[in-house]
């Protein structure tokens, strides 16, 4: 894993070696152990190193035999022997054993058609001298991110991280008030917005070509649906089963130690079940607690139990971290990291994992994934319920039914409040037709509620705008299919990539470790997609088929129990360690001065919290994060 930076200007007198240094040094976390750099007339390209494969040769920029094609590379190859031996039968010659010289023969070799034979995690780039080409690319999935910036006529820039953009001083530190809307809506933004305007990612499953001052953007990968109805369930387990065998199994190359992140639930077990199988060695397994007094203020459930079964199990050498954080001083630092406002707290655990792993390892396998491709969230489920609940008489379902559950406050023991809070989640979008029903079971202010907190002179800017057009372009492009697959289909293109990839990449590279994701190898993913949809959301269970296959590997306890979510009890946070700074930060002095929102709004929604009428522990988290952003990013100051 690693950082890549490399801009093309037009600007007179522009010292290239200089820039890319301040860009590679703002995130040299993704890359302690080396740095590399080429320039020449046309492009600048800049490489930091955390070294997995190949430890001696595998350095960047890496260039081909004659020095005409360059490259700079983030992620893994996990084909990269398989590959290597074609290309060598074709007459190609290696120097290193790194999965990044297979990047550079394959160009050589299939041009922009290589895209179609690498399977792995990636993001990078190549100068083609010879053509005048600049080549950049990032995985079918988004699990490694890449993000570019141009203003024509003067400059491209792209790197793996905004803040190394920002060091060019090319781009104005301005906030995109329509990505400000969606971030509102959904505690993230869509690709390919940033918060910042004129800042952009690549789209998962894309390329761009950069040449003569222009920029081409193509897809080259997109999930089919095949509905491979001819094979029965028993052949669906198996191939399964051993699919994602290989999978965990192409995943484990690494010449550096490697362990697991463990949440005790179905997918990160099957994981270490699987390498359990594979590895000769006890694997290195961390799970993350919270004290009982925490969660007592939310709707967390503890999970410390099924964990250390688990560990116990595949006698793991495990390690538990039971959390006090101090998240007045680690939220800034964080938020610094994320380079975007994503406010979900499990970035805040996911960090504290990583960085307790260092100690031992670079690598981490994770369960993420499972829940995207085979229709495991809550939210999948309640769609379904909410096909049963439109056909309710409108008078019972709006007239009596809402309204008596909107009035309920979130009290009592925590199985009530959990059930309490999502009634009210349930109600305010079940009623809608089916895609605005399931965009909403992942809202947190709906257009009502933004109209009402908004200013009014960000919702002059704003007010034309929908927050969920990404989405609705998603599931046009998939409306043949079964609701099922069309919720699968836009998870996979937005909460995916946008939410949980983003902060697993950032918190894992704060702490310099590389986390892999087996669920989405690319084969995996494309085999899910031909999985009949009954397999996937059986009745009322949610990836049924993997459970299934999972039946071989783990306990009946693991399998079928409850789903929890992966978060951090930010509700006991806001009221105890938080509150000082939520009630700074969010003061009626620095609402106005910042001029997003109507201080009345803010004021009701903190206050209905802290009485225990409403849970805004995750709203009041969105503010939080924006204001430290804004602060760090925008100001350019400190907390």
């Amino acid at each position: 894993m690693c950082g890549i930076v490399g801009f093309s200007s037009a600007l007179p007198n522009l010292d290239k070696t200089s820039f890319l240094k301040k860009m590679v040094e703002v995130m040299r976390h993704r890359g302690p152990d080396d740095e590399g750099f080429f320039s020449d007339e046309h492009v600048a390209l800049g490489f930091c190193r955390l070294s997995i494969i190949d430890l001696v040769t595998g350095n960047q920029p890496m260039p081909n035999e004659d020095k005409t094609i360059w490259l700079i590379f983030n992620g893994e190859i996990y084909n990269y022997m398989e590959l290597q031996g074609n290309l060598s039968s074709r007459g190609h010659v290696f120097r290193t054993k790194s999965d990044a010289e297979v990047i550079v023969h394959a160009y050589e070799e299939y041009g922009l058609s290589m895209l179609e034979k690498l399977h792995g995690m990636f993001a990078f780039a190549i100068w083609d001298s010879k053509k005048q080409l600049l080549f950049i690319a990032r995985d079918r999935l988004g699990i490694k991110p890449l993000y570019y910036s141009h203003k024509p006529g003067e400059w491209f820039a792209f790197a793996s991280e905004i803040k190394a953009l920002l060091e060019t001083g090319w781009i104005q530190r301005e906030v995109n008030l329509e990505a400000l809307n969606c971030y509102m809506t959904f505690l993230w933004t869509p690709d390919p917005m940033t918060m910042f305007s004129g800042i952009y990612k690549l789209l998962p499953g894309h390329y761009l070509i950069y040449q003569n001052g222009e920029i081409r953007i193509k897809q080259y990968w997109d999930l089919k649906f095949e509905n491979l109805n001819n094979h029965d369930e028993e052949w669906w387990i198996q191939k399964v089963s051993e699919t994602l065998q290989g999978a965990v199994k192409s995943h484990l190359q690494s010449d550096v130690p490697l362990g697991a992140l463990m949440s005790g639930g179905l997918d990160s077990s099957s994981i270490i079940a699987i390498m359990s199988q594979l590895l000769k060695e006890p694997i290195s397994t961390y799970t993350i607690g919270f004290r009982k007094e925490d969660l007592k203020e939310d709707v967390l459930m503890d999970e410390l139990k099924y964990a250390r079964k688990i560990a116990t199990l595949f006698k793991t050498d495990y390690t538990e971290i039971i959390v006090k954080p101090d998240t007045t001083s680690l939220l800034p630092k964080l938020v610094w990291h994320m380079d975007e406002p994503v406010a979900d707290p499990a970035a805040i655990t996911t960090y504290l994992i990583c960085k307790a792993a260092k100690e031992k390892l670079t690598v981490m396998l994770s369960g993420m994934g499972g829940d995207e491709i085979f229709a495991g969230y809550p939210r999948h489920l309640a769609e379904l319920y909410a096909e049963n609940y439109r056909r309710i008489p409108e008078f019972l379902r709006t007239g009596i039914l809402e309204k008596l559950v909107h009035k309920m406050p979130i009290i009592g023991p925590l199985r009530m409040r959990a059930f309490i809070r999502n009634s009210k989640k349930f109600v305010k979008s079940a009623s809608l037709p089916f895609t605005e029903s399931y965009l909403g079971f992942g809202t947190y202010f709906n257009q009502e509620e933004r109209q009402s907190f908004f200013s009014k002179d960000v919702m002059n800017v704003i007010n034309s705008l929908n927050p969920y057009e990404k989405h609705l372009e998603y599931f046009k492009h998939i409306q043949d299919e079964h609701p099922i697959n069309q919720m699968i289909y836009v998870d996979l293109k937005t909460f995916l990539p946008c939410l949980n990839l983003t902060y697993t990449d950032k918190m894992s590279m704060a702490a310099s470790i590389e986390v892999r994701v087996p669920f989405l190898d690319d084969r995996f993913v494309e085999l899910s997609g031909g999985v009949p949809q009954d397999l996937k959301l059986n009745g009322r269970v949610g990836k049924y088929i993997l459970k299934k296959a999972s039946s071989r590997l783990l306990p009946d306890e693991i399998i079928w129990r409850k789903k929890a979510g992966f978060g951090a009890p930010v509700g006991a946070w806001i009221k105890g360690d938080l509150k000082e700074m939520t009630l700074d930060l969010l003061s009626e002095k620095k609402i106005k001065e910042r001029g997003y929102f109507n201080y009345s709004a803010v004021k009701k929604m903190i206050e209905v919290h802290y009485s225990g009428k409403e849970y805004n522990a995750l709203q009041i988290w969105q503010l939080l994060t924006l204001e430290i952003w804004h602060r760090v990013f925008i100001d350019k100051g400190t907390i």
